[in-house]
């Protein structure tokens, strides 16, 4: 069932939305060569104190899952896609790696969430050489974000999004992560509907005001299909090539989407 918000909680979704970004924000300028993944999990718990939030994905239990999520965050590496454990078996940043930080909250009984993806020891100021295949790969992965984001309106349907995520990717030789989709949020971690990266126009369920959605493509230089790792959480590409994920919570309104989860 999905379950439309009101303007009242989609205001309070924007409050929550604005504390997240500030936390992924901040835990991304800890991204260095030779902090560990755990490291960056303990700063996320302590800016989740100071926020005055909870995570949402920590003790929370997905279906199918034989046991509780054991982070504040999810960070996941290279080939990994998405729901990487940082704080069981860490892992010390090289140069050049690519990292996803993954998080969501709780704020006023309402979840939000939230991706990016960056290249360790890469900023404005770096001449790190970084492959172009990379580069278009993180690159085409955001932009695709914010294509679906815009078809995120009153009167579209949920193939819609998809279908223009997949485009851009297929433009651009990288393959659509199939078995993983956004999914709608607000009242839980997962609600309905499902959110496919891929799709046709037309198809799909009716977007109707007050849908809260996160919207998260995920791409890979290689193989559409995963694997998942011996901790249970982890998916990884099947051909162990690089991926990124970009995501967003967004609200759609009479005047078109509102992306919630921005400073």
């Amino acid at each position: 069932m999905i379950k439309l918000k009101t303007k009242e909680e989609i205001n309070l979704l924007k409050v929550a939305g604005q504390k997240l970004a500030n936390i992924v924000d901040e835990v991304a300028q800890n991204i260095k060569v030779g902090i560990s993944t755990e490291e960056l999990d303990d700063i996320a718990g302590k800016l989740f104190e100071v926020h005055g939030v909870k995570s949402s994905f920590k003790g929370y239990t997905p279906v199918g899952a034989d046991r509780p999520y054991p982070a504040n965050i999810c960070v996941s590496l290279n080939n990994e896609i998405v729901h990487g454990i940082p704080n069981e078996e860490p892992v010390i940043l090289k140069e050049g790696d690519i990292i996803t930080i993954d998080a969501g909250l709780i704020y006023e009984g309402l979840y939000t969430d939230h991706a990016r993806t960056f290249i360790v020891g890469k900023n404005d100021n770096s001449d790190l050489d970084i492959p172009k295949e990379v580069k278009n790969l993180l690159a085409k992965t955001e932009e695709a974000l914010y294509a679906g984001i815009k078809q995120a309106r009153v009167g579209n349907r949920i193939g819609d999004i998809g279908a223009v995520i997949s485009e851009i990717a297929e433009k651009n030789g990288l393959a659509v992560i199939k078995d993983l989709t956004g999914h709608g949020v607000g009242y839980g971690v997962h609600e309905d509907p499902f959110v496919p990266n891929w799709g046709n126009k037309g198809e799909g369920e009716l977007i109707e005001e007050g849908l809260v959605i996160a919207i998260e493509p995920m791409f890979s230089l290689g193989s559409s299909y995963i694997k998942t790792a011996n901790d249970g959480y982890t998916y990884l590409t099947e051909d162990d090539s690089l991926s990124a994920q970009f995501e967003h919570t967004i609200a759609v309104t009479a005047d078109g989407p509102i992306i919630l989860t921005k400073k």
